[in-house]
């Protein structure tokens, strides 16, 4: 049996399930450290430190940050963890372009946790960007970077949405990590949104160094999807994004989320 918290230990975990919530609203409504200072009047470095778990924040200091946010004070300094999310690892996987990112950051604010982008941790990881990465390390240095970027997540977030990179399904161990820690969620979409949403994000880096024109980045796609199709499905569930709303997808992806 673990031991109780100490006070100490126990005001550090609430200070962190604030700072989490700050950080899943400003992720969930695309808005910046600096923007909601400015629209809270409460100063970055403050907010920072809050993010952080770090922040002692004074009572008026929280109500003008839960006011700019738009929520009640409660919902921030309440005591206990998030319903539904206490313990609780989400997985979203699939090809580029499926929505991991825009429907993880909206399920973590829903549910109070972290959202975290485990590329970013990658590079944390390296010390580089992906192409840098892959340019001075090779692809077996990635896969070492990744695994070791994905065990520091579970580490040290019991609850929180990760979005992984479409290929970490291909490597056998760190995907059987994955699967046993978090509730993972496929999210499929048809080869042509696939291509659209990349398109629209303005970066087309899964298909570079590969016959140039939109058929052949197509072919690609399903090229891709037709090769990890039973790794994928390998998650706990599916879901379709394809011809549906953002709203709508994320109202399912609440409910396949959950146990």
């Amino acid at each position: 049996m673990n031991a109780p918290l100490t006070l100490q230990q126990q005001d550090a975990a609430y200070l962190a399930r604030l700072g989490d919530r700050v950080r899943a609203w400003r992720g969930a409504n695309g808005m910046t450290r600096k923007s909601l200072a400015a629209a809270s009047g409460v100063s970055e470095r403050y907010l920072a430190q809050l993010e952080g778990g770090q922040g002692n924040i004074s009572v008026l200091l929280l109500r003008k940050l839960a006011r700019a946010m738009g929520v009640t004070v409660d919902s921030l300094v309440r005591e206990e963890p998030d319903q539904e999310s206490s313990g609780r690892r989400v997985a979203l996987i699939g090809l580029r372009g499926a929505g991991k990112s825009s429907l993880g950051t909206k399920l973590a604010a829903a549910q109070g946790v972290p959202f975290i982008e485990l590329d970013a941790e990658v590079e944390r990881e390296a010390g580089a960007r992906l192409g840098e990465v892959f340019a001075m390390y090779g692809q077996e240095a990635y896969r070492r970077f990744e695994r070791r970027a994905l065990e520091r997540v579970l580490r040290t977030h019991e609850s929180v949405v990760i979005a992984v990179g479409g290929s970490l399904v291909t490597d056998p161990d760190t995907y059987r990590l994955l699967l046993d820690n978090c509730r993972t969620v496929w999210l499929k979409a048809r080869p042509e949104e696939h291509m659209n949403r990349v398109i629209a994000q303005g970066d087309m880096r899964p298909f570079e160094g590969r016959t140039p024109g939109r058929a052949a980045a197509l072919d690609e796609i399903r090229k891709l999807l037709a090769d990890r199709d039973r790794l994928y499905a390998r998650a706990d569930v599916a879901l379709e994004t394809s011809g549906r709303s953002l709203k709508a997808t994320l109202e399912d992806l609440k409910s396949k989320a959950k146990t």
